[in-house]
C-alpha cells in the first residue's frame, strides 16, 4: 500500500528572480529572499514568466508541492498567480548567473547586498551582535553608548579623522581647511572615535560591567586585508584587579558567540560550505573545512597564554635555529610584527587563540598599568618596563582583541601622560590635549581599578565565515583610497 501524501499547501512567496529558465511549456523560476542560502524552485507558464527575468523583484502565489523523485530539492512551487513588484532590465543587471570576483563586488555594494553570500554574512552579523549581547545581560553588564565625536585621541597615534564643518555650502571645496577657526563648528578641533575605551571608562565608575559596540574610525594607511577605515568595535570596562579575570571576559564572550553560531541553522550554512557562490566544488570543500576546523578550536577549553617576553624568546629560538627566516628579525623593543604573530599563533595555539601578555610600556598607550613586579627580564634586556596589558592572536587571521588594566592612580596617570608629551612640565594639560583634563578627573575623584578590551567585530566575523578579506565582511567597506556609496 501507497503511502498517503499530504495535500499541496497554498503559499505566497516574495524574492527577487536569481535565475529562469524558458521551455516550450514551463518556466523554471528560482527565486531568493535572504533568508537562506538555498533557493526555492516556482513552475510558471510561460504566460506568467512574462516581463520576468534575473533582479526581478516578484510575488508568486500557488501550491507548494513535492518535487518528482531525482530532483535537487524536495519541493517545488505550482504557481497559480505571479505579480511583479519591481522590474529589472535583465541584460543590463550587474549580478549575473556566473562568478563575480570579490573586486568587483566592492564596487557595487548596493547590489552586493542580494548576493547568497553577502545576505548570509549579514545575518550571521545580526546573529553574533544578538549572542553578544545576550552574553553580558547574562554578566548584568550594562550596554553603553558613547559618543562618535571626540575630542581625543584614545591611542595617541594621531589617525585619527578630524571633523571640519562647512558653513557655506557654495564654497569652494579647495578653500576648506584654509582658515581653520573660522569654520570649526565646536570652536576647537574634534575627531571622529578611534575607540570608546575612555567614555567607558566613566561609565564603569558608577556601573561594575559596560560594553558596547559602536563604529569606529581609523585614518589609517594600511592597504591590507585585515584594515578598515571604518569598522565595528566591541569594547568592554569592568571593575577588576586582575588581568586574568579580563581575558577570561573575553575567553567566555567569544566561545558563547562561535558555539551559538555552531548550533545553529546558519552554522550549518557556513560549515557546508553552501554560501560560496559559483565557486569550485573543491574550493568550496575547502572552506567549509577551515570553518569547522576554526570553530572546534574555539572550543578548546584552553586557550595559551604566554608572556610576550617569553614569546620573544621562542621567536629568537626558531629564527636562530633556522626553523623559520623571519623578515623582520625578533626585537624585545620593537613590538610584533604579522608574520611574529602567526608563527605565535601556529606554534603555541595549535588551533586554538593564543593570550600574549605584557607588553613593553614603550609600545603602548599612555593609560594602561604597569606588570606586577613578579614579571622578571628576558634574557638580552637589562632592564624593562611592561604593562599588564594583552593582545588575542587567532590562527591564520592574528590579533582580534585588545586589552589591558588601566592605569588608575592619578599621579601615576599624570606622570605616564607627561611622558607621552600629553602634559607640559608644570602639569598643566598641552593644547592637544586639553580635552583629557576629564580624563584625569576621574582620577581625582573616587577612582576605582578597572580593565577592559576592544574585539574588532568585523575580524571575528571574518573569521568565523572563512572570509580573506574583512573588507568582504562589511556591506559598504570604507578603506583607504575607497569609500563607495
Amino acid at each position: 500500500m501507497c503511502p498517503t501524501l499530504p495535500p499541496p499547501r497554498s503559499v505566497e512567496v516574495t524574492g527577487h528572480v536569481r535565475t529562469i529558465r524558458n521551455q516550450k511549456r514551463r518556466s523554471f523560476v528560482e527565486l531568493g529572499d535572504g533568508s537562506t542560502t538555498v533557493t526555492l524552485q516556482a513552475l510558471l507558464d510561460p504566460a506568467q514568466a512574462t516581463g520576468l527575468g534575473t533582479g526581478t523583484s516578484v510575488r508568486i502565489s500557488g501550491l507548494w508541492q513535492p518535487s518528482p523523485s531525482g530532483k535537487e530539492q524536495s519541493h517545488e512551487l505550482h504557481a497559480h498567480s505571479v505579480k511583479i513588484l519591481g522590474t529589472a532590465d535583465a541584460e543590463s543587471f550587474p549580478l549575473q548567473k556566473k562568478y563575480h570576483s570579490s573586486e568587483f563586488l566592492r564596487t557595487i555594494p548596493h547590489f552586493r547586498l542580494r548576493v547568497p553570500s553577502q545576505a548570509l554574512l549579514a545575518r550571521l552579523r545580526s546573529d553574533c551582535e544578538y549572542y553578544a549581547s545576550s552574553y553580558f545581560r547574562a554578566q548584568h553588564s550594562i550596554r553603553a553608548y558613547p559618543p562618535i565625536i571626540t575630542s581625543s585621541d584614545c591611542e595617541g597615534a594621531g589617525e585619527v579623522f578630524t571633523l571640519q564643518s562647512r558653513q557655506d555650502p557654495k564654497q569652494d571645496a579647495g578653500s576648506i581647511g584654509e582658515s581653520r577657526e573660522a569654520h570649526d563648528f565646536f570652536r576647537e578641533a574634534k575627531y571622529l572615535t578611534v575607540s570608546s575605551q575612555l567614555h567607558l571608562e566613566a561609565y564603569v565608575h558608577e556601573h561594575p560591567q559596560v560594553w558596547t559596540l559602536s563604529p569606529t574610525f581609523r585614518a589609517e594607511k594600511s592597504d591590507t586585508p585585515r584594515h578598515l577605515s571604518e569598522f565595528y568595535m566591541l569594547e568592554a570596562e569592568l571593575r577588576t584587579e586582575s588581568l586574568s579575570e579580563v581575558m577570561d571576559t573575553v575567553e567566555r564572550l567569544i566561545r558563547h558567540i562561535s558555539l551559538n553560531v555552531q548550533n545553529s541553522p546558519l552554522g550549518k550554512e557556513l560549515m557546508d560550505a553552501l554560501y560560496v557562490d559559483n565557486a569550485e566544488a573543491t574550493q568550496s570543500l575547502a572552506r567549509g573545512e577551515t570553518i569547522k576546523a576554526r570553530l572546534n578550536g574555539l572550543k578548546k577549553l584552553y586557550w595559551p597564554r604566554i608572556t610576550y617576553s617569553s614569546a620573544i624568546d621562542l621567536l629568537k629560538a626558531a629564527d636562530s635555529s633556522g626553523e623559520i627566516n623571519f623578515q623582520y628579525k625578533p626585537d624585545w623593543s620593537a613590538g610584533l610584527q604579522l608574520e611574529h604573530e602567526k608563527f605565535i599563533a601556529s606554534e603555541i595555539g595549535l588551533g586554538s587563540p593564543v593570550f600574549v601578555t605584557d607588553y613593553p610600556k614603550a609600545v603602548k598607550p599612555f593609560y594602561m598599568l604597569p606588570s606586577e613586579p613578579s614579571e622578571h627580564p628576558s634574557g638580552d634586556v637589562p632592564a624593562k618596563e611592561t604593562v599588564a596589558c594583552f593582545d588575542l592572536f587567532l590562527p591564520d587571521l592574528c590579533e582580534v582583541v585588545g586589552g589591558s588594566l588601566r592605569e588608575h592612580r592619578l599621579e601615576a596617570l599624570e606622570d605616564s601622560m607627561l611622558k607621552h608629551g600629553l602634559l607640559g612640565n608644570d602639569g598643566s594639560a598641552r593644547a592637544s590635549s586639553s580635552s583629557l583634563q576629564w580624563y584625569l578627573d576621574l582620577r581625582r575623584y573616587g577612582s576605582v581599578p578597572h580593565g577592559g578590551f576592544g574585539l574588532g567585530f568585523d575580524r571575528l566575523l571574518s573569521y568565523l565565515a572563512g572570509v580573506d578579506n574583512v573588507r568582504d565582511v562589511v556591506p559598504w567597506p570604507r578603506y583607504y583610497g575607497r569609500c563607495d556609496g
